[in-house]
């Protein structure tokens, strides 16, 4: 009953005419900004971090998490029509949806990607409404020590899903904790790391880290690539697929689904692994697998329904427990503390118009989604058309005007031109940003737990030992990352053994 009741006011607060239009406001944006290559959910979020301060954090969360999930819809269009995956997540939906669109058939692909997609994102946002009140429960009896080795936790993993370097992405989480710890210290009153600026006093704000690290590092980076417009010139025409067609990916998206929902918890895991891993099992139970590339409408409705439904499960570990599985949570988690909400389990029963309003704005902006997808398929082709280069000129003017309209400082756009310059180095050395900014978000709530954790201990530090679910998430931690880094040791004695 209490699901049911919950349910209601969420939906009393989402279905507000302000709301429903911040609703399609963040499902239009994450469509577009998903059918233009190299934009991306994460540096859109970023560029509109300084939007909200002027919204109700309802409507600022609402907006933000349809950007997020309508990225997923718009990769799809463009990978099918086009060959160009507007997200990584839709890299795998070209190889079949590209070679269906050569084929004439480019109507169902999109039909199946929207029709999958829908289905999956509604039933991860069932699956957050039944595990998160449980899991918030739980998380309401955890001790400091007991968060303190959460937080530590999802930084290890974080570590462990990242691609590339281990070490890189280990030291990226350190500098990003650093980055937390600049300012003046709230215990003592003892400025660290400001270096005499007095600008930094308050610290590194998010809203320049986030912008610099994935909004200019990102513009400047894609400035460098190749442009592809090779546009499917047939037109578009028969939608609707056929009984085959619906009967072909009706158990690909219901694997796809119940895959993603699962790989959308994992920190880091996200829409990438569950898209590629449910092509990966579609290949393997396929009878046909050597017709996988070659225009099968499988390998467009298990990723396209994985990606999604990783893209909404992804939200209940930053609802309940406060840690962000990804970039895009940890933007999240930003826009709660633009607004002073402290994340973390307490927001259900402090907030429950805003817990439960944007998990019901969900079902809402999917169903937007939907019927935004089909009919404007035209207009998101053309978009194409238009020059990265001019587009970026615009995202540079509106960057630096959103950063400057919060507190009107010179020094803060000097600040977010640093960190442009640094998310770009960083690409271009093969550091993964995202850890980072992960650990900028959790290395001051970290340091708050751990000092209460060593005050009610009275500074025994075995009280992180002492305690049995802080001491699982340790071992757990530890396990993960052994796990990883043992096959780099192995290979590096190969290697050198080679040699």
């Amino acid at each position: 009953m209490d699901v049911f009741s919950n349910l209601a006011l969420g939906f009393s607060v989402a279905v507000s005419p302000i709301n429903l239009f911040w609703c399609f406001m963040g499902a239009f944006i994450g469509t577009a900004i998903g059918v233009l290559p190299g934009v991306g959910p994460v540096a859109t979020m970023a560029l509109l971090l300084p939007v909200t301060y002027f919204l109700t954090p309802e409507g600022a969360l609402i907006m933000l998490a349809g950007i997020y999930y309508g990225a997923q819809y718009g990769g799809s269009t463009t990978a099918i029509l086009v060959n160009v995956p507007g997200e990584a997540s839709s890299v795998v939906t070209a190889l079949d949806g590209y070679a269906m669109a050569r084929q004439g058939r480019a109507g169902p692909a999109l039909a199946i990607a929207a029709i999958g997609s829908f289905i999956a994102g509604c039933f991860a946002t069932v699956l957050i409404v039944i595990a998160a009140p449980p899991l918030t429960r739980m998380a309401q009896q955890f001790a400091p020590a007991d968060y303190f080795s959460l937080m530590l936790l999802g930084l290890t993993l974080a570590v462990v899903m990242a691609s590339g370097s281990i070490v890189k992405a280990i030291g990226m989480i350190f500098l990003g904790m650093l980055l937390g710890l600049v300012g003046t210290d709230v215990n003592t009153g003892n400025t660290r790391f400001t270096f005499g600026i007095s600008d930094l006093f308050d610290g590194v704000g998010f809203v320049i880290v986030a912008m610099g690290l994935f909004g200019i590092g990102e513009i400047i980076k894609n400035l460098g690539d190749p442009e592809r417009r090779d546009l499917v010139s047939s037109k578009i025409e028969g939608l609707m697929p056929t009984r085959e067609d619906l009967r072909r990916s009706a158990m690909p998206i219901a694997r796809g689904t119940i895959l993603g929902s699962f790989l959308g918890i994992l920190p880091g895991g996200g829409g990438v692994l569950g898209s590629f891993s449910s092509y990966s099992l579609e290949k393997k139970l396929s009878k046909t697998p050597e017709n996988f590339g070659k225009g099968m409408i499988e390998g467009v409705a298990g990723p396209e329904a994985a990606n999604n439904a990783a893209a909404q499960t992804s939200f209940i570990p930053m609802l309940t427990l406060g840690i962000p599985s990804n970039a895009v949570m940890a933007m999240m988690i930003g826009g709660m503390m633009i607004h002073g909400i402290v994340p973390g389990p307490q927001i259900m029963e402090q907030k429950p118009g805003l817990f439960w309003g944007m998990i019901a704005s969900m079902w809402i902006g999917n169903l937007m989604l939907l019927v935004l997808n089909l009919p404007l398929i035209g207009m998101w082709v053309k978009m194409l058309l238009v020059p990265y280069r001019l587009l970026a000129i615009a995202i540079f003017f509106f960057c630096a005007v959103g950063v400057y309209s919060l507190n009107n400082l010179n020094t803060e756009l000097y600040f977010m031109a640093f960190f442009g310059l640094l998310g770009y180095a960083f690409i271009r050395l093969g550091c993964e940003p995202a850890p980072l900014l992960l650990g900028y978000l959790l290395g001051p709530l970290m340091e708050v737990y751990m000092r209460r954790a060593m005050l009610l201990s009275r500074g025994d530090p075995m009280v992180f030992l002492e305690r049995p679910l802080s001491l699982t998430f340790l071992i757990i931690a530890a396990v993960a990352l052994i796990l990883v880094i043992l096959p780099n040791i192995r290979k590096a004695r190969q290697e050198a053994f080679q040699e």
